[in-house]
């Protein structure tokens, strides 16, 4: 019988193109490549959460939810705006969240990686998400936690993977232990 191989979205909460969330999303994905398959999911098209938008979802909301239902779990990184996160991940929560009672968060297996060039690495954003996620019913990754401060653009190459040792290190710890917790949930 083979087994299931799972199936991980990342949600990036930076939009911008050369976001050095993003380039943690994909020096992630090479990182686990080997444990389980990794999408990123975009958020950038959502339109703002409305409920009457529910009636008749745009189709970007349906595209959205369908990739959130059909993993098994989900990898957030995210920097830190004014101390909370960043209003195109909230909204992205939000769509998947609705309409009521048809939530596509509940029981995926969720691991919360704050990145940021300030020393605190986004701490805020982090705990912030790790409260929604207790909401959304996501069992979240306790450790190690990921605030990844002093991360800039110098700590990659020009593909936007990581270079710098010890934040491969780090990651590699992050993405053994999401892996571990990913397979404990699935049973």
């Amino acid at each position: 019988m083979k087994s299931h191989r799972p199936q991980v979205a990342i949600l990036v909460g930076s939009l911008r193109a050369d976001s050095i969330n993003l380039k943690v999303a994909k020096s992630i994905m090479l990182i686990a490549e080997d444990r389980f398959d990794v999408e990123i999911v975009q958020i950038s098209d959502l339109p703002l959460y409305s409920e009457d938008l529910d009636a008749t979802p745009p189709v970007e909301y349906e595209r959205f939810r369908k990739q959130i239902a059909d993993k098994d779990g989900v990898i957030f990184c995210t920097p830190e705006y004014n101390r909370g996160v960043p209003g195109a991940l909230k909204n992205a929560i939000d769509v998947g969240s609705r309409p009521y009672g048809k939530s596509v968060w509940g029981g995926k297996s969720a691991a919360v990686i704050s990145v940021s060039p300030s020393p605190i690495g986004g701490f805020g954003a982090n705990h912030q998400l790790r409260q929604l996620c207790v909401f959304l019913d996501m069992p979240t990754l306790q450790q190690p936690e990921a605030y990844l401060g002093g991360v800039t653009a110098a700590k990659f190459d020009a593909d936007g993977t990581v270079t710098e040792e010890t934040l491969s290190v780090f990651l590699e710890k992050i993405v053994s232990a999401y892996a571990t917790w990913l397979s404990r949930s699935a049973t």
